[in-house]
C-alpha cells in the first residue's frame, strides 16, 4: 500500500485511498499508507470499542505540523454505507449526524480522511443517557512527571478496590493515563461524574503532594491534574489504541497494573503497538464485559449525604 492512489474491496464495498505517500508524521516519517496499515491490522482490537458509539475524529489532512479539525458531523461526501447517528443537540434548528465505527471499511474511510485520533462516546446509542463506563485521566502538569501518573494510578486501583470496582488503565498516547471503570448502563451521566468526582477528592485527600483536581493550570503547582469532568454526555476520551497526533505517532495503549509500576507514557507507536496486541490481545475487553453496579458505592454516598 504505497502507491498514490487505490481502490480496496472491504466486506464488499469499495473504499477509495487516495494520497497514500503523504506524510502524516514527519519526524518518524510515518505516511498515511502506514496509517491505514496500522488501522487495518489493530480493527480486531480497536473496532469493539468503537462500534455503536458516536465518534468524534481530528483530522490532519496535512499531517501533524499542518493545521486540524475536530469532526463530529458526518461530512456531505460520505459513502451511504457508512453508519450514522442523528442527535439533536440542543441548540435551535441544529441536529448532528455522528458517524459510527461500526465495521472495517469505516474505518479505513476515516483513515484516508486523515483522522489521526478516534473519540468515541462514554456511551453506546442503545443507551445515550447512561453511560457503560466510567473514566479518570490523569493528566501531568510538567514533564518528568510519570512515577507521580504511576503512584497516582496505583492508589486510585486500590481506593476503587475498596469501593468493590475494578479499573483498567490505558496510555494516553500523550504524557498521562485513563483509567476505564466498566459500568452497567443504567446509571445517569451526572451520577456517574458525582461518583467519579467523589473517587477522585479521595486519591487527592491520599495524595495531596502530588495530586489535584483543580481544573486551573496556574493552581494546580506542578500537580498531576485528575479529571474527571469527561464523564459528561456528549465529552470523548481518545479510544483504546487510537494513534495521536505527536511526535513518533504513538497510540493509546491498555495496560497491566504491573506495567503501571513503572509507567512510562509513550512505549509504543503505529508499528509497535500492533505487535504488543498481537502478543497480549486486548488487554481492554474486560471493559466491554464487566459491567459493574455503583449501588454499594451510592448507597454509602447517600448515607454520608455527599449527594
Amino acid at each position: 500500500m504505497t502507491t498514490g492512489e487505490q481502490v480496496v474491496t472491504i466486506n464488499g464495498r469499495q473504499v477509495r485511498l487516495t494520497n497514500l505517500q503523504k506524510v502524516l508524521w514527519p519526524e518518524a516519517g510515518y505516511t498515511k499508507a502506514a496509517l491505514i496499515k496500522y488501522l487495518l491490522a489493530v480493527y480486531p482490537y480497536m473496532g469493539p470499542h468503537l462500534c455503536q458509539r458516536p465518534l468524534v475524529v481530528t483530522r490532519w489532512p496535512d499531517g501533524i505540523c499542518g493545521k486540524s479539525f475536530y469532526q463530529k458531523n458526518a461530512p456531505y461526501h460520505t459513502p451511504d454505507w457508512v453508519e450514522t447517528f442523528t442527535w439533536e443537540s440542543g441548540e435551535p434548528e441544529r441536529t448532528i449526524d455522528y458517524i459510527l465505527c461500526n465495521n472495517l471499511e469505516t474505518l479505513v474511510w476515516l483513515g484516508n480522511l486523515a483522522c489521526l485520533e478516534y473519540h468515541p462516546w462514554l456511551s453506546s446509542i442503545q443507551q445515550v443517557n447512561n453511560p457503560d463506563f466510567l473514566i479518570f485521566d490523569l493528566d501531568p502538569s510538567r514533564p518528568g512527571s510519570s512515577a507521580a501518573v504511576g503512584e497516582i494510578a496505583l492508589t486510585l486501583r486500590e481506593i476503587l478496590w475498596k469501593l468493590g470496582l475494578e479499573g483498567y488503565p490505558k496510555t494516553s498516547g500523550a504524557t498521562g493515563m485513563h483509567i476505564y471503570v466498566p459500568l452497567e448502563a443504567v446509571y445517569p451521566y451526572e451520577t456517574v461524574r458525582k461518583t467519579a468526582a467523589f473517587i477522585a477528592s479521595l486519591v487527592v485527600a491520599a495524595l495531596p503532594r502530588i495530586a489535584t483536581t483543580n481544573r486551573s493550570v496556574r493552581q494546580r503547582e506542578g500537580k498531576v491534574y485528575i479529571d474527571y469532568l469527561q464523564n459528561a454526555r456528549g465529552q470523548t476520551i481518545c479510544a483504546p489504541y487510537s494513534p495521536r497526533p505527536l511526535p513518533g505517532a504513538p497510540v493509546s495503549v491498555p495496560l497491566t497494573w504491573e506495567e503501571v509500576v513503572n509507567f512510562t507514557p509513550r512505549p509504543y507507536n503505529i508499528e509497535t503497538a500492533i505487535l504488543r496486541v498481537n502478543g497480549v490481545g486486548d488487554l481492554f475487553a474486560p471493559v466491554l464485559e464487566n459491567r459493574q453496579s455503583l449501588k454499594p458505592v451510592l448507597s454509602y454516598l447517600a448515607r454520608k449525604k455527599v449527594f
